[in-house]
């Protein structure tokens, strides 16, 4: 009797020691495959997920500008709080710099132009999009594809310093170079770095 619980005793342990990996693997949570960045400003970090997968030409032009370092110096040279802030194309002296050709605008990605959300900016060109790119502060769902027009495309969201973000929003801002609501105080890009 007492081999029979022993060896009970042992199937059991056995069964609960294979499974408890199995158990515990599935409290982790998942692993993103989507490109991780993070845009480092004179005011505070920002890390960005990229959705890969949704905005392919929009994301592979954003990194290709990253990993240039043609974002380093530039400043967020349009910021209107409660709506957006815009970065990616001026230097401090709001000169534009030269760009690649434009993208095709992916905005029926299905992505919505939420809160913490990147999108392209764009004339009013629908396939105009380059370098530069905007953070959404509040839900702009009416930037959308279909809802006032082609729409502007989703390409990220951000995942930790939206503290940053909402500072940036909140900077004073003012005329310069003829464009309205830049920053008396230039918001500067030091860096993008991938994860």
């Amino acid at each position: 009797m007492k081999k029979i619980i022993i060896y009970m005793s042992l199937c059991i342990l056995v069964c609960l020691t294979g499974t408890s990996k199995h158990i515990f693997a599935a409290d982790k949570a998942p692993v993103s495959s989507n490109p991780i960045v993070v845009l480092s400003t004179n005011l505070g970090d920002i890390t960005i997920e990229l959705y890969q997968a949704k905005a392919p030409i929009s994301v592979k032009n954003f990194l290709d500008y990253a990993e240039s370092g043609f974002y380093t110096g530039t400043v967020f040279h349009r910021v209107i709080a409660g709506f957006m802030i815009q970065c990616g194309g001026m230097t401090q002296d709001m000169t534009k710099k030269t760009t690649r050709p434009a993208i095709k605008n992916e905005a029926k990605n299905g992505l919505s132009n939420k809160r913490g959300t990147l999108a392209m900016a764009r004339t009013q060109v629908v396939d105009s999009a380059t370098a530069q790119f905007f953070i959404n502060v509040s839900d702009n769902s009416f930037l959308d594809h279909g809802v006032r027009d082609y729409g502007y495309a989703v390409f990220g969201n951000v995942i930790d310093g939206m503290g940053t973000v909402e500072k940036i929003a909140r900077t004073k801002t003012g005329r310069k170079a003829g464009q309205q609501s830049v920053p008396l105080q230039p918001v500067i890009i030091t860096g993008i770095i991938r994860k």
